[in-house]
């Protein structure tokens, strides 16, 4: 049987799963864009190929790269620093840059249904034309056509990073993301919500303010507060009143205290700190700790070689007590203003 496209992922019972829910595979985009990491593209490479060693211990990781010469010179790369190559696929999907948390598919599922996974295929504009996009944009399409998945096109802005879930009817959000009239400019606030609920199967949006100085996203969410478990999150907050981070943090952390959730709960929440302010070449960057991902057997958290580093760790550490936390460092690859979230996107099992 095929899918009814007259109706909505959400009316079909579809859902956008929680990260910590067992995935597939990992998505990513290989990095190539130079223009991303100004000078400094060919640092980032021993981190990032941790990243991938690091997540075929517990899942497959399939990468979207640009041809066939970059496969074959990945390939012997990863050889050579014991990646599991059988854990490893490439996909020949061109894209303009590595950012796969934004511009990848987003999978949802329906355990019950004919075709239990399909894919929500957004449109992506780069967070308000700041960049070359085109390439980027088909690689919802071209993934669901390789695996004859069925997939949905709202027409609408939105990028993985704005959002995360608690896998249980919740979404996060925040304001200055998907309100900036650089994403959707024809849409109002209710109008945003009825494509949340209906194209990611929730219940329950919360709506943060702003996000951290140095994102260039607009103030994505998994820079700022993140679900660790269905009641809980974790949000970073600055106590340094002359810091610019510490007003909005304040602000956010003051708007989750008053959330109820579905079930009728108050949220848990955990504070995770800032790192110290990083400045490259004098622009300071979105470092946050809150950028972690969730794979199946670990969780990689960005470390900055900062003092706040380990405390970040040992945090995360007690909320994820069934996996691994793992700091990787991300001082290089943070100057292309993102880190392991937002190079990554999860494909659930079903």
């Amino acid at each position: 049987m095929g899918i009814d496209y007259t109706k909505t992922p959400r009316d079909l019972g579809y859902r956008f799963p929680a990260e910590w829910e067992r995935h597939k595979a990992t998505w990513l985009s290989y990095p190539h864009n130079e223009n991303s990491w100004p000078d400094r593209i060919n640092t980032i490479y021993p981190s990032y190929h941790q990243f991938i060693k690091e997540l075929t211990k517990g899942e497959y990781v399939n990468i979207n790269v640009q041809n066939d010469d970059m496969v074959f010179l990945l390939r012997n790369q990863f050889e050579i620093i014991n990646i599991d190559l059988n854990k490893v696929n490439f996909f020949i999907h061109p894209t303009n840059d590595a950012w796969c948390r934004d511009h990848g598919p987003a999978f949802l599922i329906n355990p019950k249904a004919n075709r239990n996974k399909i894919i929500v295929d957004w449109e992506y504009n780069a967070w308000g034309n700041k960049y070359p996009f085109d390439l980027d944009n088909n690689i919802p399409k071209l993934i669901a056509r390789k695996f004859n998945l069925p997939f949905f096109s709202p027409g609408v802005v939105m990028e993985g990073g704005s959002v995360d879930f608690n896998g249980k009817g919740t979404l996060i959000t925040s304001e200055a993301c998907l309100l900036n009239e650089n994403r959707n400019p024809g849409l109002k606030k209710d109008e945003i919500e009825f494509y949340l609920y209906q194209y990611y199967g929730v219940e329950q949006i919360i709506w943060l303010n702003d996000g951290i100085e140095g994102d260039d996203t607009n103030g994505h969410v998994d820079d700022i507060t993140r679900f660790v478990n269905e009641d809980t999150v974790v949000t970073v907050v600055e106590p340094n009143k002359d810091d610019y981070n510490h007003k909005p943090l304040l602000e956010n952390l003051n708007i989750l205290k008053k959330v109820r959730l579905l079930n009728g709960k108050q949220l848990n929440i955990v504070e995770l700190p800032m790192p110290d302010p990083i400045y490259i070449e004098d622009q300071r960057v979105p470092a946050s700790y809150a950028n972690f991902y969730i794979a199946n057997d670990s969780v990689i958290v960005p470390t900055y070689d900062c003092k706040s580093d380990q405390t970040a760790i040992d945090i995360l550490t007690k909320c994820f007590t069934d996996r691994k936390v793992i700091g990787i460092d991300s001082s290089d690859i943070i100057w292309g203003l993102g880190s392991f979230h937002c190079l990554s996107q999860q494909e659930p099992e079903v």
